[in-house]
């Protein structure tokens, strides 16, 4: 199922919306596992559990809060070289245990499990970054990763 989120876009100084598939985790008391990556929603990651209600306006579940943080981040990135292969690059964070979804050629949404040791990603974002290849945003920065 899906859930949707409303929210204001401070990178995209508009209002936004998206849909993010969950999964059910206690249907009587409204909670959901988020099971893909958010693309702009800020604040969240996969495997949060949220609570969501259904609206009657929307048609659909309609986020509510965060009821327990995964301990996931989840970064944006942005291809900034137009010579550089976007799939070498998310490739290359797959291999070092990061999942990610693309949205276009340009543009990819990245998850970092609170397990994974989140200096060697970020040293690798910062080595590509310096080299003018990719620019990046930590849309969730899980506590697990703020050192």
């Amino acid at each position: 199922m899906r859930i949707l989120f409303r929210f204001y876009s401070d990178l995209l100084e508009q209002d936004m919306v998206e849909t993010i598939w969950a999964d059910i985790v206690n249907a009587n008391l409204g909670h959901y596992r988020l099971d893909s990556i958010p693309f702009y929603v800020p604040f969240i990651a996969t495997d949060d559990i949220v609570h969501a209600e259904y609206n009657n306006e929307e048609e659909m579940l309609l986020y509510d809060e965060t009821v327990q943080p995964s301990g996931n981040s989840t970064l944006w990135v942005v291809i900034t070289n137009e010579e550089s292969n976007a799939e070498d690059i998310r490739e290359s964070f797959y291999e070092m245990g990061c999942l990610s979804d693309s949205l276009s050629y340009h543009f990819f949404t990245m998850e970092v499990k609170a397990e994974t040791n989140y200096h060697v990603i970020k040293n690798k974002l910062n080595e590509l970054k310096a080299e003018g290849i990719i620019d990046y945003m930590e849309g969730c920065l899980s506590v697990n990763h703020q050192y």
